[in-house]
């Protein structure tokens, strides 16, 4: 076995160093405007661990971004996992910085190879300048290319060395997560007590097995390898709170747990079922259960079911699962029921891409129903978002006995975030139904009010109980033919929505309040957004943006922003469709009737890049990422763009 780690650098210089020596290593050229590695003290950095679904890099990032939390750094973490059972080709990007961090970042400063294929796919996407560390046990870099710091290790020697013979492979994941550790200056004591809880209830053989992995990547003499350790600076968080570092789907189960939901439904899918997971631990803790049914048609079912009684219940899905609710929540609708849908998307149409990012499920939430059914339609944000959007969805659902759907995606359900812990005692929602005795004359579809579903059992102090259905009725529950009720029930149903729509805040423009350009996204897409609008200030464009948490029913007031921009411009991760506008752009053109309204999107099942949005709102302009030059024009470097492009979908499974 070879225990002399090979360093080539920039300019292709290589340097054999012994465990007793250490040389020190020349650093490459960073990259023009580009936040580099070399200083000791760094404020931001991008590491991407590429490998196999089944080497537990998704683990070993997870890790890292569940440290980055507890030490009061920001974080946002980007993976992908493949479709297929057998596994395959993987990535888990996280990135770490001391300020404000939106985005996973368009390039990597720290490129982790296991593989021929991770060396090969994903060196274009290192910055020139980066670091690649490759297991040299499986990679043989091109050492001619001079645009990176090449480190080559043993990592999978030595996992075998430290763990024994029957290691195998196994390990490898935890061995790296050590050496990062000891390069970046982490904290190896609460690396260590994360692992153990990561792995608690377990054997105790297998704590162990780990800790040695990671105590033999950390021991690892990386001093002969790079001439700095780098160190993240620390800057206090002002807001007094504990950060809590979770994906979105948990923040998403605990913010319906907060808002007073207990019950509800579910069917597994990818990407919902960890949400389904997580309730299903956690209800009965707080008197509730969560029900694994036999299809979705029993799901929703079922959570129609806890709703009538008077819970406010979730039931979820991907798009194809929702497709198979739309009949029941089409009842929901005419019986002005409240309930929670959650639609985790993914790429589609039917099965589709089950574990890649769509925005393609807007108009299925919206008008996917039979008859005029109107329902209310939420998109998260962010992480922290889901957690909040949670609560909204519930405080709306039962005000206004609706269904509410809450919009969430691939890219959110896996992302990890840092951010602060809410304050549980203000926000905690108490789930008693109100048993309240109604007075004489009670009517539940009365049609100059807007309708509050009472539980079973409520006494109705003049005794006359109504009905609750899913054919047309009077305002007493009672089924009716009549079309003047009929209308009047539509329009009743309707006209909830307007008065919704009534209180929603409009959303605040971030960058410039008037201008040339404005972004409008929705959901996942808010970090690349509004990094983009950072970068296109930065280099002389007048550009804002909104971020629409509400789409359904649109807060009033948008037409007077929109009238302040030369132009609109969507950004969505759905198709432009046949006349060329992705979901949310054909929304809002046909409710303002405005031609200045465009939109840039994409399918590849990925995340927005920086520089994608970038070069969509500004053709030929704009190519790099966070250190991009609006000198450099697309034409130049376009090819090479698609290629990457092209390489990240193929590790996927897409292309």
């Amino acid at each position: 076995m070879n225990e002399t780690p090979a360093v080539t650098q920039g300019d292709g210089v290589t340097a054999a160093n012994s465990t007793s020596s250490a040389a020190p290593a020349s650093t490459a050229s960073p990259g023009p405007d580009r936040a580099d590695l070399r200083p000791e003290n760094i404020q931001d950095a991008v590491i991407r661990l590429a490998g196999n679904s089944q080497d537990g890099i998704q683990t070993a990032g997870a890790f890292l971004a569940r440290l980055a939390g507890r030490s009061d750094h920001d974080v946002m973490t980007y993976m992908t996992i493949p479709a297929t059972i057998s596994g395959g080709p993987s990535i888990f990007q996280v990135r770490i910085g001391s300020g404000e961090v939106l985005s996973a970042g368009d390039e990597a400063d720290f490129l982790v190879a296991f593989y021929q294929h991770s060396y090969q796919d994903h060196l274009d996407f290192l910055r020139e300048g980066g670091v690649l560390l490759y297991d040299s046990d499986n990679v043989e870099p091109n050492l001619d290319d001079k645009r990176f710091v090449y480190v080559g290790v043993p990592i999978t020697g030595l996992t075998v060395e430290a763990l024994g013979g029957t290691a195998k492979d196994k390990g490898k994941n935890i061995f790296v997560l050590g050496l990062i550790a000891k390069i970046f200056n982490l904290d190896a004591d609460k690396l260590k007590k994360l692992i153990s809880e990561k792995f608690a209830g377990k054997d105790q053989s297998i704590v162990n097995t780990a800790l040695m992995a990671f105590q033999a990547g950390y021991a690892y003499p990386v001093g002969n390898v790079l001439t700095k350790h780098y160190r993240f600076e620390h800057f206090p968080k002002t807001s007094g709170r504990a950060q809590i570092t979770m994906d979105g789907n948990q923040a998403l189960a605990y913010g319906l747990i907060a808002a007073g939901v207990r019950y509800g439904a579910g069917y597994p899918i990818t990407p919902w079922s960890s949400i389904m997971e997580t309730l299903r631990r956690e209800l009965p803790k707080y008197g509730g259960i969560f029900v694994q049914a036999e299809d979705e048609l029993g799901a929703v079912s079922l959570a129609l079911g806890f709703s009538y009684s008077g819970y406010l219940a979730v039931t979820g899905s991907a798009g194809p699962g929702i497709s198979l609710k739309a009949e029941a929540i089409g009842w929901a609708s005419m019986a002005e029921i409240p309930l929670i849908v959650c639609n985790i998307q993914r790429g589609g149409p039917s099965t589709g891409l089950p574990t890649n990012v769509e925005q393609s499920d807007l108009h299925q939430a919206i008008f996917g129903s039979h008859g005029d059914s109107p329902r209310v339609v939420l998109a998260a944000a962010s992480v922290e978002d889901c957690f909040y959007m949670a609560i909204e969805a519930a405080r709306i659902a039962r005000k206004y006995s609706t269904p509410v759907f809450i919009l969430s995606d691939t890219s959110l359900a896996t992302r990890i975030e840092a951010f602060d812990e809410p304050d549980l005692s203000k926000l905690m929602v108490d789930p008693k139904p109100d048993l309240t005795p109604r007075e004489g004359g009670f009517k539940p579809y009365d049609l100059e009010r807007i309708t509050q579903h009472i539980p079973p059992g409520t006494r109705i102090l003049d005794g006359k109980y109504p009905l609750i259905g899913g054919l047309e009725h009077d305002e007493m529950g009672h089924p009716t033919g009549s079309p003047k009720l009929h209308m009047a029930m539509t329009a009743k149903r309707r006209n909830k929505l307007r008065k919704l729509a009534e209180e929603i805040p409009v959303p605040e423009v971030f960058g410039d309040q008037e201008g040339d350009t404005l972004l409008v996204g929705w959901g996942s897409t808010y970090g690349p957004i509004h990094d983009a609008v950072k970068m296109g200030r930065e280099h002389g464009e007048k550009i804002g943006a909104i971020h629409l948490r509400h789409v359904h029913p649109l807060p009033n007031g948008l037409e007077k922003i929109f009238a302040k921009f030369k132009r609109v411009v969507t950004v969505e991760m759905n198709d432009q469709g046949l006349y060329g506008f992705g979901q949310l752009a054909t929304i809002l053109r046909a409710r303002y009737c405005e031609p200045k309204i465009q939109s840039v999107t994409k399918t590849d099942g990925l995340t927005f890049r920086v520089k994608e949005i970038l070069q969509g709102v500004f053709p030929g302009k704009f190519v790099s990422v966070r250190g991009y030059s609006p000198n450099r024009p697309v034409s130049e470097n376009g090819e090479q763009d698609v290629d990457v492009a092209r390489a990240e979908s193929i590790a996927q499974g897409v292309g």
